[in-house]
């Protein structure tokens, strides 16, 4: 473990130069004091989790004293913002303080959210507020426990500082961790500003840094491109697999890396329903979770678009059309062992697809749905979901099935139960949740968010004492609003 104050920086982006990125410090809020911090993610920097009751561990965590190596810089970038092209984005209210290598040799970019007006704030305050920091550091840190690919979230600082939103809040700031912070729009603003040398420069840097297996292929800018396509058929089959809504697929929200990143109005689902928009302000339903794949599709159309100057049209075309074969056989696999089945049959999609049309419509709670049915043996199990479906004839007859392809499988119970069990949480993140620790933050108690995040960092177990985390949630708690105000 390292100290607090010695952690080992190597600033490889900010290297590349002001055409990448602005010099920013970050402006300091007031009375910083810490919220919340991942132990989990605090070992990816070395540091002791006792290092978070150090007073000096919310003071550099929130920009008020910086390192000496730490150079904190504005990315810029530009994007497209609910299918519409937006010629400059870059970080608004974000820093890049500086890249962290920790002993095993793994970079890890410090990013702090909310940290002031930059170059790329137009008309922002370049500030965060608490509600939404809490809501991206509760996300971040339970998609990682789910197994889901995503940014890392190292704590959350309050402060007094007041912000204006639809009405005063307090600002704070959120440090996040991800191997890189280039997104989409990054190549799409050196494509669209003719800045062609500039565009080389990044994606050679990024191929050396993040992508080094591509040097090998004859064709490396072709190998990357490829290797992105696939990273996100495994992403979007992960959050179409578990009901997570990102709600603004922008392309500037979009990880070169394949992660969940930039997180908003997102949601999981509770009620079964394809349509479920997450975020009030997508009048069009544009980003409702059954549009997720195609989006992921198109922004990595984007992707390729802003790479044409140095990739063959052809290799890129050839790249992408392998984005939904490949989806479709991450998600199927995934729903299989949400199912506990661990062989593949022919017609395993079907019987997915025809569970999913059940549940819709139908009030289903999705994952507890899921943990439930491998609680008991098969048959007792569907005769307890059973009243929770409209469709009884055809709920009856899926049941069927579904018992006759286990009798197949062949697992015992217990065995069938553990397997299910370690694929299907017990815990999800739920708005009204969020929604109840953020009330309780507001008002100055941080105990209730710890708490939420302890269970959550262990969402498949069991944890007695925990009972109410687990339940169905409220009526009210299934119609919350949740915009991209931050």
């Amino acid at each position: 473990m390292k100290p607090l104050t010695e952690l080992t920086f190597d600033n490889r982006y900010a290297r590349l130069g002001d055409a990448f990125s602005t010099p920013v410090l970050p402006e300091p809020i007031a009375e910083p004091r810490l919220v919340i911090a991942s132990p989990a993610a605090m070992a990816l920097l070395d540091l002791d989790p006792a290092e978070a009751d150090n007073p000096l561990f919310a003071q550099l965590f929130s920009g008020h004293k910086l390192w000496s190596t730490a150079e904190p810089r504005a990315m810029v970038y530009s994007g497209h913002q609910f299918g519409q092209y937006n010629p400059q984005l870059g970080d608004g209210r974000g820093l890049l303080l500086g890249e962290v290598v920790n002993a095993a040799g793994e970079y890890w970019d410090l990013h702090l959210k909310g940290a002031g007006q930059t170059p790329y704030s137009r008309s922002g305050d370049g500030r965060a507020v608490l509600r939404s920091s809490i809501r991206e550091f509760l996300a971040s840190e339970y998609l990682y426990a789910l197994g889901i690919p995503t940014s890392r979230a190292l704590c959350v600082t309050a402060s007094s500082t007041p912000v204006w939103r639809e009405k005063q809040e307090r600002a704070a700031m959120l440090l996040r961790l991800a191997p890189s912070h280039v997104r989409f729009g990054h190549f799409e603003y050196f494509f669209y500003t003719r800045q062609h040398e500039q565009l080389k420069t990044l994606l050679d840097h990024v191929v050396h840094c993040h992508f080094p297996e591509c040097l090998a292929d004859a064709e490396p800018y072709a190998a990357f491109f490829r290797t992105v396509v696939e990273r996100n058929a495994e992403l979007i089959a992960r959050w179409q697999a578990y009901g997570f809504c990102h709600g603004v697929m922008n392309s500037d929200n979009m990880s070169i890396l394949g992660i969940t990143f930039d997180f908003g109005p997102y949601a999981f689902l509770d009620d079964f329903d394809a349509q479920h928009i997450c975020n009030h302000s997508d009048d069009s339903g544009r980003y409702s979770y059954s549009n997720q794949v195609p989006i992921a599709q198109w922004n990595l159309a984007a992707l390729g678009q802003a790479l044409t100057p140095l990739v063959a049209v052809e290799q890129l075309r050839e790249a992408l059309g392998r984005f939904l074969p490949l989806y479709q056989a991450h998600y199927l696999d995934l729903l299989r062992r949400r199912l506990g089945f661990s062989t593949a049959e022919e017609q395993d999609q079907a019987l997915v697809e025809r569970l999913l049309q059940l549940m819709q419509g139908s009030a289903v709670d999705y994952p507890r749905f899921f943990r439930q049915l491998g609680e008991l043996a098969a048959e007792p199990a569907l005769r307890l979901l059973r009243e929770e479906f409209v469709d009884l004839a055809g709920f009856d007859q899926w049941s069927a099935d579904y018992c006759a392809r286990c009798h197949r499988e062949g697992a015992d119970q217990p065995a069938r139960r553990a397997r299910m069990h370690a694929v299907n949480p017990l815990y999800v993140l739920r708005n009204y949740l969020a929604q109840q620790v953020i009330e309780a933050a507001e008002q100055g108690d941080y105990a209730p968010v710890r708490e939420l995040h302890a269970v959550l960092s262990q969402p498949f177990t069991a944890q007695p004492g925990h009972e109410r985390y687990a339940e169905r949630p409220p009526q009210w708690g299934k119609h919350l609003e949740i915009s991209c105000s931050s």
